[in-house]
């Protein structure tokens, strides 16, 4: 049966080609960990998994042990790593699907021993990473707290420190002084891991804002001081999106970034269609409330789409959707399954048009910063916003 006309087209070849230049970016420093949680930014983890493995990957980053579930039967061979921990009474799944948890909390890696001793584990067998607060105050072992979790491991324990992690949370800040404050607490950081006789081989630290603004070398370098590698974690940038700079770099501009701008392709296109077009005289009103009153005779177009699909409600009356590659203005209140484009002045529109959302018609486009800059969000939420009942389709 024919699907309700509102879906999302995800190019899983512009996904692989972003990963690949990405990974030419990290490399020779480090090694790259897609990050694909929350359903992939909602491009669809089903999609987007496989493609980045296909493109070279050998780590997942997902958010939860249920999305690790998924990413390990898409991804049977690949490292997942549960960013955002295990909750309690997970860690026996984490271990029977083979997910790397982070963890923080001691009861963490007191849940994760218990479950581990319980199939027989082999001492140092189950890799986990630590993660650090460097001063988010969010997830993260404080620097107060680190001794009583380091107590956690030792050569009688199954659990293995394989890496030691922390979020850059201020990378989009030219500056970089924040960053550079992170940075020097988790050098310090590491230096009282090794001194308690205990080595993690990933530096697992750095988002698509330390990469682009050309962290990596620095990234590596610490690492390497502490006999490790470095794994950067790039998330808006595997999609095709550059994150903003704030300030932005004095000219000239990192090169990594530069490239970046030319070299990343959006992934993912919203789309729906044109339901149908009436004409309305001066004087009538559209949506509710009647927020929207004609000024003159005009031709309105209704669109299969509205609040329910992800559609901010508060775009109504002040922003415009592409059709026949024209930008056209949104007309009265967001409806939960439609909208109103006032198509007046853009001639031939009829049932069946394509409408895009997010994305490019002809020569215009409407991306993911003009949705987030018309509602005061981010591009992610831009993207994780899009409804679940909107389908994703390759």
């Amino acid at each position: 049966m024919p699907m309700r006309p509102c879906w999302a087209e995800i190019r899983t070849r512009a996904l692989e080609e972003n990963f690949r230049f990405l990974a030419g970016v990290a490399a020779p420093h480090a090694e790259l960990l897609a990050i694909v949680k929350c359903n992939a930014y909602g491009h669809s983890l089903a999609l987007c998994a496989p493609a980045v493995v296909e493109a070279g990957a050998n780590w997942l980053g997902v958010t939860s042990v249920e999305e690790g579930i998924a990413a390990r039967a898409l991804c049977p061979n690949a490292r997942i790593l549960v960013i955002a921990g295990v909750f309690r009474d997970q860690s026996a799944a984490a271990i029977q699907f083979r997910l790397t948890p982070v963890a923080w909390e001691p009861w963490h890696l007191d849940e994760l021993r218990a479950a581990a001793s319980a199939t027989g584990a082999a001492p140092e067998s189950l890799a986990v990473h630590l993660e650090l607060d460097t001063g988010m105050s969010r997830q993260g072992v404080s620097s107060d707290e680190l001794g009583a979790v380091l107590a956690r491991f030792g050569p009688s324990s199954p659990l293995r420190l394989e890496g030691v992690m922390t979020h850059l949370f201020a990378a989009d800040e030219a500056d970089g002084e924040i960053t550079q404050e992170q940075l020097a607490r988790t050098d310090e950081a590491l230096g009282r891991i090794s001194s308690a006789g205990i080595f993690a081989e990933w530096l697992n630290i750095g988002n698509s804002a330390a990469l682009l603004a050309g962290q990596a070398q620095t990234i590596a370098d610490i690492a390497a001081r502490h006999g490790m590698r470095a794994l950067l974690r790039p998330g808006l940038a595997l999609y095709g999106v550059v994150p903003v700079y704030d300030p932005p770099f004095a000219p000239p501009e990192p090169p990594s970034l530069a490239a970046a701008r030319a070299a990343l392709e959006p992934v993912l296109s919203w789309k729906a269609l044109v339901v149908g077009v009436r004409s309305i005289p001066a004087g009538a009103t559209v949506g509710y409330n009647a927020s929207f009153v004609a000024t003159e005779p005009m031709r309105v177009a209704l669109v299969s789409a509205g609040y329910g699909d992800g559609i901010d409600r508060s775009l109504g009356n002040r922003f415009s959707l592409l059709v026949r590659g024209q930008r056209a203005p949104l007309v009265g209140r967001i409806s939960m399954d439609q909208c109103v484009l006032d198509v007046t002045e853009i001639a031939g529109v009829v049932a069946g048009d394509e409408v895009v959302i997010l994305g490019s018609q002809g020569n215009e486009a409407i991306t993911a910063f003009d949705h987030a800059e018309a509602t005061e969000t981010i591009p992610w939420e831009v993207f994780t916003r899009i409804a679940p009942r909107v389908p994703r389709t390759a």
